[in-house]
């Protein structure tokens, strides 16, 4: 099996709209923007985590997109998973930009599903042996404190 998916991470920042505690609009927005770039939907769900918080996750059949809103700082995290051949989730973002009004963004493309690859990926091996030196360290300070105690007294 052949897996080509595209996972699109986009950070909109101080972003003007002025409907970004508008929960039903967001929906909205997303579904026009869904249904003009062919994608199904199989279930959108909002969920409120604060009064300045809140996520929506959609299901698609190509895959799903989750959207953080955060309306006091005026950022947007939106993460887009396409697991489709020719995959496009750019235009998507471009949508939802679009609708955002960000001063500034910032995407992340990844190509997940590699399987070529996994041969060559090694596993990180990481050893801290910091523990030891401190413990070494921290006697000979206790000694020579000890010390210069004696010699004081």
């Amino acid at each position: 099996m052949k897996l080509n998916a595209r996972h699109l991470t986009v950070d909109l920042y101080n972003c003007k709209n002025s409907q970004l505690t508008d929960i039903e609009l967001i929906k909205e927005n997303l579904e026009k923007g869904l249904a003009l770039h062919n994608f199904h939907l199989i279930n959108l769900s909002s969920e409120q985590v604060d009064e300045t918080h809140f996520t929506l996750m959609s299901i698609l059949h190509e895959g799903h997109i989750t959207v953080h809103v955060y309306s006091d700082l005026k950022y947007v995290a939106i993460d887009i998973f396409l697991c489709t051949e020719n995959a496009q989730p750019e235009q998507l973002s471009k949508a939802m930009r679009s609708f955002f009004k960000p001063d500034k963004t910032k995407t992340t493309l990844l190509k997940r599903g590699d399987f070529t690859a996994v041969k060559e990926i090694k596993p990180k091996v990481k050893t801290h042996v910091a523990p030891l030196r401190k413990i070494h360290n921290t006697g000979a300070k206790v000694i020579r404190i000890l010390a210069h105690r004696n010699k004081a007294n």
